[in-house]
């Protein structure tokens, strides 16, 4: 009977393959919305997932977010170190900043600025230049992605000048830093030089970052540094989420991204639904001459399922195929999608969203074929 509904189902190219595109084309819409969907909202965060060394996040506590800073005094970083618990802790500065080439052109900048002694912070992915020489003064690192946008099409180098703040600063370093929400450069320039490139303020420390002693969890300092200074202090995680939950519910992005998901849904089952019913309406005389030979509903509905389930899984393979195909493509070729891959869960999501459309599609079509009297193969 396997071979049979094959047959079947295979007999017609046109309609098999409008299925399978069906189905394919939902899931690629899926897949690659919500790809992007989750790569951007992950990016939110970005700035803080560069700090590896770092469990504890300490700021003002009415901070929402880890781009809307409200600047600490610089005294929050020896309070942090005097709770016990804590076994080190550094200033964090992150904030905009304007970057003048010589020429006059000009970009807005993400500027990171890191612990002058420890270099706490510091990219891990260094493609030219040497880390220690951010130490000199106006010494900066620059993200590759932000150097070929303020130098697009020249070979990278260093020892370039910008200037910031009408200070001067000179590349000393190009690295591979995680996308930003923001699509700026980054520039990472150590605690002392960063707060100078920006306009001068009473207070100008954005984060105090650190880690617990070991034996202390990073929660439970966390809770200490709370009562004992007043500040904000949150793991990394915790923080992860509070930047992401702000942006989900601040802006509208999960809206949109929802509609086009949702659009994606209707057009796979409207297609594969419509294409698979037709096909089963077509064939009613071939039902009707397996239910005359014998051929009871269990093996009938075994068969529609045979080949719902041929068309859900070809349409899936093809589907998730050309999505990774768009972004192995496009992440090599535009540096604002950089970074931005399908996660297992998204791929894993879609192939049950294949079996919500297949199921839909096939129930439509074994009601008629259920309801089929034999008699209909000796009608003219």
């Amino acid at each position: 009977m396997s071979w049979i509904a094959w047959r079947m189902l295979t007999g017609d190219a046109v309609k098999y393959l409008g299925a399978v595109f069906g189905v394919a084309f939902g899931v690629l819409l899926i897949t690659q919305q919500a790809s992007i969907f989750v790569g951007i909202i992950a990016r939110t965060a970005n700035p803080l997932s560069d700090v590896r060394e770092a469990s504890i996040w300490v700021c003002d506590e009415y901070l929402q977010n880890a781009d809307e800073i409200e600047p600490m005094s610089d005294n929050a970083v020896y309070r942090v170190r005097g709770v016990e618990g804590v076994d080190w802790a550094v200033r964090l500065y992150k904030g905009m900043a304007r970057a003048r080439k010589p020429n006059g052109l000009f970009r807005q900048v993400i500027l990171l600025g890191i612990d002058d002694q420890s270099l706490v912070g510091a990219p891990r992915t260094i493609l030219m230049g040497d880390l220690a020489s951010l130490r000199r003064p106006s010494a900066v690192f620059i993200d590759k992605a932000g150097y070929e946008s303020l130098w697009p099409g020249e070979p990278f180098a260093i020892g370039r000048e910008i200037e910031m703040n009408d200070r001067r600063a000179v590349v000393v370093g190009i690295c591979e830093t995680s996308a930003p929400f923001q699509t700026f450069p980054v520039i990472i320039a150590c605690y002392s030089q960063a707060t100078g490139f920006v306009a001068r303020e009473r207070n100008q420390l954005s984060f105090v970052v650190g880690a617990p002693v070991a034996g202390v969890s990073a929660a439970e300092a966390c809770r200490r540094i709370r009562a004992q200074t007043g500040l904000a202090a949150m793991t990394y995680r915790e923080f992860l989420w509070l930047t992401i939950r702000y942006y989900l519910d601040n802006t509208g992005i999960p809206v949109n991204f929802g509609i086009t998901i949702a659009l994606g849904f209707v057009v796979g089952t409207a297609i594969a639904g419509q294409t698979f019913y037709l096909f089963t309406l077509e064939n009613l005389r071939h039902f009707g001459a397996l239910k005359a030979m014998g051929v009871n509903n269990r093996r009938i509905t075994a068969m529609v399922l045979l080949q719902a389930l041929v068309i859900g899984l070809v349409g899936y393979s093809l589907g998730v195929g050309m999505a990774v195909a768009f972004f192995e493509v496009t992440t090599r070729t535009l540096p604002d999608l950089r970074g931005i891959n399908i996660p297992w869960q998204i791929a894993a999501g879609a192939g049950g969203v294949m079996v919500v459309i297949m199921t839909l599609a096939s129930g439509l079509s074994l009601r008629k074929v259920l309801l089929l009297e034999p008699a209909v193969v000796f009608r003219g």
